[in-house]
């Protein structure tokens, strides 16, 4: 199947063409022009959500299983189209692309799977008690109740599993909330294919029109209004700290605050203890080389930092590190606007006084090369420049001369999204001892592995404290994000006839 964009909106149910347009930027292939989203546009698609609230918030868990399974037939019906225009855009091979089409298929699936056992409704009851003294108690029932419209923003890095149909907007739909995503200009046209899938998939099930529609980039002003539009009731994002930021406190001013579940990265650092670094430090070196680099390092959990003890083990490690990402080639990047904030990470490390070159190298705007410093464990805890993302294939090792300057740089790290200890059964008294301080900075905490690759699944927590994510009791991935657009109702000496029916 050849996909030909037609650079349109979908809005409640049609194709909508506007006033001007904005020409795509490929990594290869042809450019398409695709239309820019109005504030209007904005209004219409939200009313139309707000109406579709009415049928599709009340519907049956059966009812939206139905639709999340069709979503993902309709999207396996396009795959070859979608890979196609989606390596155009993105730069991406194929195996990529089929393996996020592949993962963003199974994640609708599993919500849909996950809401029909409908566990994630948290029924709580409170049966009466009429004999009690001194006061009796009444009848009481809680349950999770859909939000209402929810507004979705497209990623720049995952142009499937984190955009259109991706994690925010399958849980979303899981939980009975109408969709308005706002796509990303990086990936129009792979944004375009799924809001058709979707849209077939609305038709088949015979929903409302406005369950689901998609608002092409192009105008930052589309993003504000959408935003703080009064019937917008959440906010998914995954993106920049600067861009997370700016919406964040745009949900927070509206006249009705509203929550913003941002996903903004971290440099997810690992810390290295002396056992394992002396019995497989080289392996691990080249294990972090392949996880720094994979996807040319644009993955939002790529371990930028490695905290190592000074000591031969240690420059055995960068050597062996250095060794295999010299191996490395020139990669492709997402947008000519992530290669040139990559590139400019990278000479901000470069330029702090206290940080040594192990490899630089040297590629074209568009591409990406590795990149790979180290600094003491003081000149790290001096410069809050060190702990920033790059976003991009650039490693920094951290070099502390003990275990009380490596759980300094534990306790100084703003949220992340991971931590991870490598560690042998010797490590076990000085890992425990970091583990309290993880904690309390991480989402999620690995033990000898690496962070890149986020499974979905029940028990995973994609998120941290801020600024890993600006609601540290969320998570984006597996089946806990469908929580966030749900808030509890307690019926009190309800009668049957008016209680949900799932109570």
């Amino acid at each position: 199947m050849t996909f030909q964009p037609h650079g349109k909106h979908l809005i409640a149910g049609e194709w909508i063409a506007g006033d001007s347009s904005f020409a795509s930027s490929p990594a290869s292939g042809p450019t398409h022009n695709f239309a820019i989203g109005r504030v209007a546009d904005v209004d219409t698609a939200v009313q139309a959500a707000e109406d579709a609230f009415w049928s599709f918030g009340y519907s049956t868990r059966e009812e939206r299983a139905a639709f999340l399974n069709a979503i993902a037939d309709e999207i396996e019906a396009r795959g070859e189209a979608i890979t196609q225009i989606g390596t155009q855009e993105t730069g991406l091979p194929e195996a990529r692309l089929q393996g996020e089409r592949g993962r963003t298929t199974g994640q609708l699936r599993m919500f849909a799977q996950h809401i029909l056992q409908g566990d994630y409704l948290d029924h709580r009851l409170d049966a009466a008690l009429p004999d009690r003294a001194p006061l009796p108690r009444p009848d009481m029932r809680m349950i999770q109740r859909p939000i209402g419209p929810v507004a979705v923003f497209g990623a720049s890095n995952f142009p499937l599993a984190f955009s259109t149909a991706g994690g925010d907007t399958a849980a979303a739909l899981a939980a009975g909330c109408p969709v308005i995503v706002k796509g990303h200009s990086a990936h129009p046209g792979t944004g375009e294919i799924i809001a058709e899938a979707i849209h077939a998939a609305i038709k088949t099930c015979g929903l409302h029109a406005g369950v689901f529609s998609l608002i092409q980039g192009g105008d930052r002003q589309v993003g504000s209004s959408l935003v703080q539009h009064p019937l917008i009731k959440a906010v998914g994002f995954t993106g920049s700290l600067a861009g997370g930021r700016a919406l964040f406190d745009l949900c927070a001013a509206r006249p009705e605050p509203i929550p913003f579940f941002g996903e903004l990265g971290s440099v997810n650092p690992m810390f290295l203890f002396d056992a394992a670094m002396k019995n497989r430090g080289g392996d691990i070196a080249k294990g972090w080389a392949g996880s720094l680099t994979m996807g040319a390092g644009q993955f939002c959990t790529n371990p930028g930092i490695a905290v190592v003890l000074a000591g031969e083990q240690a420059n055995q490690f960068i050597e062996t590190a250095q060794g295999a990402l010299s191996d490395v080639g020139s990669q492709t990047m997402l947008t000519d606007g992530i290669a040139s904030a990559y590139h400019d990470g990278q000479k901000r490390i470069a330029a702090t006084s206290g940080v040594q070159d192990v490899l630089t190298t040297s590629c074209d705007l568009r591409n990406a090369t590795p990149y790979l410093y180290t600094t003491s464990a003081k000149t790290w805890l001096a410069n809050e420049t060190l702990a920033e993302e790059v976003f991009g294939p650039l490693g920094l090792v951290v070099v502390a001369d003990n275990q009380d300057e490596m759980r300094d740089i534990a306790k100084n790290l703003q949220g992340q999204l991971t931590c991870t200890v490598h560690m042998d059964d010797a490590d076990t008294d000085e890992a425990a001892a970091m583990m309290p301080i993880l904690e309390r900075k991480a989402g999620r905490v690995l033990a000898n592995g690496f962070p890149t690759g986020v499974e979905v699944s029940d028990t995973m927590v994609h998120g941290g404290p801020y600024p890993a994510s600006t609601n540290f009791g969320a998570t984006s991935v597996g089946s806990l994000s469908i929580r966030r657009f749900l808030r509890p109702v307690c019926y009190q000496n309800m009668p049957a006839a008016l209680l949900p029916a799932d109570l």
